[in-house]
């Protein structure tokens, strides 16, 4: 089974501030409520090409995966894939402006789980669906809450 979540929400800040603050790897356990620990493997910043190690807690299971960044349009999309983790995952943000003022932001993961995965991938997609829309949430309550 195919994991396909997509969530988005709409943060009152310019598309530059959303997208270079989600963008940015290092920012990542900050707002994502799972990921506790973020180990850059090339240098910054984050270009194609850039790798990024994660640690994360999902489903009460600790997870380390290591991204790659496929394609980058500053802000505008960032895509991301596996290339070493529990099971082939793609991440996609996409960043739309609204106005000069607010900025749309689409997170997708898309993956095939394996193994003992794939029985769960149900679950997981409901887990997921549930962690990135608080996730956003943070995501802007920082982002509104903070100082330009």
């Amino acid at each position: 089974m195919t994991v396909d979540v997509q969530t988005e929400i709409v943060i009152d800040q310019p598309v530059a501030r959303v997208a270079g603050y989600a963008a940015d790897p290092s920012n990542a356990p900050e707002w994502y409520a799972n990921i506790d620990a973020v180990d850059w493997k090339t240098t910054p910043p984050v270009a194609v090409g850039s790798a990024i190690a994660f640690v994360a807690r999902f489903l009460g299971r600790r997870l380390e995966y290591t991204y790659e960044v496929v394609e980058l349009v500053p802000e505008q999309r960032l895509v991301m894939r596996t290339q070493r983790g529990p099971f082939p995952m793609e991440t996609t943000y996409t960043w739309t402006p609204i106005d000069d003022h607010s900025t749309r932001m689409r997170l997708r993961n898309h993956g095939e789980p394996a193994g003992f995965a794939r029985v769960t991938a149900g679950a997981m997609q409901r887990s997921m669906r549930r962690a990135n829309t608080k996730d956003l949430q943070n995501l802007k309550r920082i982002l509104e809450g903070a100082p330009d």
